[in-house]
């Protein structure tokens, strides 16, 4: 086909005709449709993640839970412990075998990742210290612990229990 003898339809700038131009559309749209795809693949992998890290973290918070949970139980026998430890009888040998058990309790809950919270001397604060009693003193600063009634105990960051405490007026 030579010049004279094609359309004006069929001339396009630069010599393109209308097939070459609906292929390139074709292609466009192909492109754009591949964009789309790869966006939406790209939006759904990162909610996926989210999702992933979200579910270890709601996990990890239900495992230190039930932990700290567990735990709190046994913090009770630790008190019964050390109440019949200073109220053990002189020269008996059973108060012994007591203190062995306390202090294979308290390396149990040592290993465990907690901790004594022991606020003998410093400042009163309320997301430590439970205050039981105030008293007026000479010796203490005003808020300040001046005896400690119950431990406390902190698993990591969280408080399990917190020290029951004497504060100065």
């Amino acid at each position: 086909m030579d010049e004279t003898t094609r359309t004006p339809e069929d001339m396009q700038p630069h010599g393109e005709t209308a097939a070459d131009l609906g292929l390139q559309q074709e292609l466009a749209a192909a492109h754009a449709k591949a964009a789309e795809n790869l966006e939406g693949w790209q939006r759904a992998q990162a909610e996926f993640a989210n999702y992933k890290k979200r579910m270890a973290r709601d996990q990890e918070m239900q495992e230190s839970e039930v932990r700290g949970r567990v735990i709190k139980r046994y913090l009770e026998i630790v008190d019964d412990l050390e109440l019949a430890l200073k109220n053990k009888p002189a020269g008996e040998e059973w108060g012994q075998g007591i203190e062995l058990i306390y202090r294979k309790l308290l390396s149990f809950l040592e290993a465990e990742g907690v901790t004594r919270l022991d606020p003998l001397g410093q400042p009163f604060d309320a997301n430590l210290h439970e205050a039981v009693v105030q008293e007026d003193s000479n010796e203490h600063e005003s808020g300040t612990v001046t005896e400690v009634l119950r431990t406390g105990y902190s698993l990591g960051e969280r408080v399990l229990r917190p020290a029951a405490v004497k504060v100065a007026k």
